[in-house]
């Protein structure tokens, strides 16, 4: 079997590393070491003493407890990941053989639906369609769940409109799938990254069927640190570890350290990046609203990411192209996510940076118009 290319990642690969403005991220700004451990009142030479052997195949024991503190869920239901894409990728081959049904959003990030795709699973898609950033055709998706469903996988609050479900929403598909008993695969990346409700509950303790995918690079400001997660029955978990034993077999100790620290001390993470974002938000809506006439989108309720469509173009990509060659300034195009009057923009990084950038792409996006 081979597997698709991952386009968001090839349109990433150098031009993350080499644009001077990028306002296309799906993450909040970095942190960096000293950060994270002065949290804990410790500094670089308390990870001296660190011995550099192989580390549990489920992940390390502290870092596994203060995550399951952290989501309400046993430590034999967690298992620490090489990000939240070793997870997905673990998962879904765990679970899922070809010919399997399997419901995904149109627009996905890619490991969500490739992967099955690469097993041979049958994909049966599901559009997504929101009013305010709220999803408005629910009833559409519990349709597709049927006796041939062998897994629902979603994204809340999505990557890259920003849109979610309320609560109550969730509390359907999840009575949907435990109907039939589905596997419900959610990627909650986002879940604590929110601005006009709770983070929604978490499914796996609401349903055993139920499989969480977590990440410390959205919310918490730290990617470099490639440590994910995936929350699920201790059968489920134990699957994962036999193809990670071809793999990645575990994660480095000494990232294991830091990751607790910041686990333990989410909150405290968290709280600054989510009102920097706040403050972001209302600037891209403000420069939304301006500029109606060029672009259209619903304010993200989630995430860092919102994900206009341009009106003048079928395809941005050659507009993105153009806007980072000619104004330094990094975005996505939608094309990346099969939807390529789109663009997808990152407000979670600095503000002059996010400010300077829309200004150039509306720079940009006028002269196209005239």
């Amino acid at each position: 079997m081979t597997i698709a290319p991952a386009p968001l990642e090839d349109w990433l690969r150098e031009r993350y590393f080499t644009a001077p403005i990028d306002i296309s991220s799906s993450g909040v700004e970095n942190y960096t070491v000293d950060e994270v451990l002065g949290l804990a009142g410790q500094d670089a030479s308390a990870l001296g003493g660190i011995i550099f052997r192989d580390s549990h195949s489920l992940g390390s024991a502290p870092l596994r407890q203060a995550l399951a503190e952290r989501f309400g869920v046993q430590p034999d239901q967690v298992m620490a990941t090489q990000g939240s894409s070793e997870a997905i990728y673990l998962t879904m081959h765990a679970l899922l053989r070809p010919g399997d049904e399997v419901v995904v959003p149109t627009i996905a990030y890619h490991a969500l639906d490739r992967i099955a795709a690469e097993i041979g699973c049958r994909l049966v898609r599901w559009e997504i369609r929101t009013k305010e950033g709220l999803v408005d055709n629910l009833d559409e998706l519990l349709t597709l769940i049927g006796p041939s469903t062998r897994m629902v996988v979603l994204n809340f609050p999505h990557n890259p409109t920003g849109a979610t479900v309320s609560a109550e929403q969730q509390e359907s598909i999840v009575a949907a799938c435990a109907a039939g008993g589905v596997w419900l695969a959610w990627d909650g990346a986002f879940r604590e990254l929110v601005y006009d409700a709770a983070p929604l509950p978490e499914p796996v303790c609401r349903y055993e069927r139920a499989v969480s995918f977590g990440t410390l690079s959205k919310a918490y400001g730290l990617p470099g640190l490639r440590v994910g997660w995936v929350l699920a029955a201790p059968e489920v978990l134990a699957a994962c570890v036999r193809l990670r034993d071809y793999l990645s077999l575990a994660l480095s100790p000494l990232v294991e350290a830091v990751a607790v620290h910041a686990v333990e001390h989410a909150s405290e993470l968290l709280g600054p990046k989510l009102s920097q974002a706040e403050a972001n938000r209302t600037l891209l809506l403000d420069w939304l609203e301006a500029h109606d006439g060029l672009v259209q989108a619903e304010p993200p309720r989630g995430g860092v990411t919102a994900f206009p469509l341009v009106k003048s173009l079928d395809n941005t990509t050659a507009l993105a192209q153009r806007l980072e060659r000619e104004h330094g300034v990094l975005v996505v195009p939608g094309s990346c996510f099969d939807a390529p009057r789109h663009l997808r923009i990152g407000f979670g990084g600095p503000e002059t940076e996010l400010r300077t950038g829309l200004d150039r792409l509306a720079e940009l996006l006028s002269g196209l118009s005239h």
